[in-house]
């Protein structure tokens, strides 16, 4: 794991949608975006302000009882995965993650924390509420297929483009 990331402060969902913007617009086809942070903390707000920044259209809502949705139509393909009620890890293969990536979709996956060691390229986005609706995100990332777009993302996340 690498030792850079970016720490922001997300004090309404205005800022978490420019957040959104921001990453969506480094996103390329394969990527993966592994979410973590408690209940309620903001990963499906992100999740659909950033599938709102790509272009899709459909509602976006969270899989955490058919732990898969896919969102076609917009720039990117977005898989979004939940894996809050996931029973063993093992179970991860059974999700067609792996396909959908090498069809060039983006995987955002909720709860990523319990699969870090699967996916050894991700921007990994950290959630913590911080009082009241005040939500700290942090951003990191992890893998090769970052490493060079990290700076250009975290100088933006940083200097609030993305409005």
């Amino acid at each position: 794991m690498n030792m850079l990331h970016t720490t922001l402060t997300a004090m309404s969902l205005d800022d978490t949608a420019r957040i959104a913007r921001v990453i969506a617009a480094e996103l390329r086809p394969r990527d993966v975006l592994l979410l973590t942070g408690d209940l309620g903390a903001g990963k499906t707000t992100l999740t659909k302000a950033l599938c709102t920044a790509l272009g899709v259209t459909d509602a976006v809502t969270s899989p955490t009882f058919t732990l898969v949705h896919e969102y076609v139509g917009g720039r990117l393909t977005v898989v979004h995965s939940d894996l809050y009620r996931l029973e063993r890890t093992g179970e991860l293969d059974d999700l067609g993650l792996d396909d959908a990536r090498r069809r060039g979709a983006v995987l955002v996956v909720e709860w990523g924390d319990l699969v870090l060691d699967a996916f050894d390229d991700a921007l990994v986005i950290a959630f913590a509420h911080a009082g009241g609706d005040t939500r700290s995100i942090t951003v990191s990332w992890r893998g090769l297929g970052w490493e060079a777009r990290f700076v250009r993302l975290s100088d933006r996340l940083q200097a609030g483009d993305g409005s």
